[in-house]
């Protein structure tokens, strides 16, 4: 699989300028940062979220894990993490587990956890196993333009 359609209509629209950065097969971010060789503080995972209004996603280092009751805070709702399923069906163009954090392409609120805007570059999933993008942090906030930036992680 290659980069998702959705992606690289994002980046083509905002001028994004970023790299490719090709890895061997992985199933888990922490596999990913390790595989690329990247710090996982500055590989961003997408983490799909639900309640009965719908989807929104949250935007997170790969070494830490989403923190439910801060969400729950900031949106009012009791989002619970979305099911694999789920994620198949929303986003049809990436493989499962392998979605970027451009979420608001895809019609879903997104949260942009605000240690990532600290990094000075940023890595994340370009819609498959074997691919990252890469890009300074200032691309990466224009592309991310639309996210509510909020503090919705802790480290692993």
């Amino acid at each position: 699989m290659s980069l998702s359609v959705t992606l690289e209509d994002c980046l083509r629209n905002k001028d994004s300028r970023y790299e490719v950065v090709p890895h061997p097969h992985s199933h888990s971010s922490m596999d990913t940062a390790e595989a690329a060789h990247i710090p996982g503080d500055r590989l961003a995972k997408t983490v799909l979220l639900e309640d009965e209004f719908g989807y929104v996603a949250a935007v997170l280092p790969s070494t830490h894990h989403v923190r439910l009751s801060e969400l729950w805070k900031k949106t009012g709702r009791r989002l619970v993490l979305a099911s694999e399923t789920e994620m198949r069906e929303l986003f049809k163009d990436c493989e499962v587990g392998a979605v970027p954090p451009v979420c608001t392409a895809y019609g879903l609120q997104t949260y942009l956890d605000e240690s990532l805007i600290r990094q000075p570059d940023v890595y994340f999933e370009a819609g498959d196993h074997e691919q990252l993008i890469h890009m300074s942090t200032d691309q990466f906030l224009d592309l991310m333009a639309e996210a509510q930036t909020v503090q919705c992680a802790h480290r692993m």
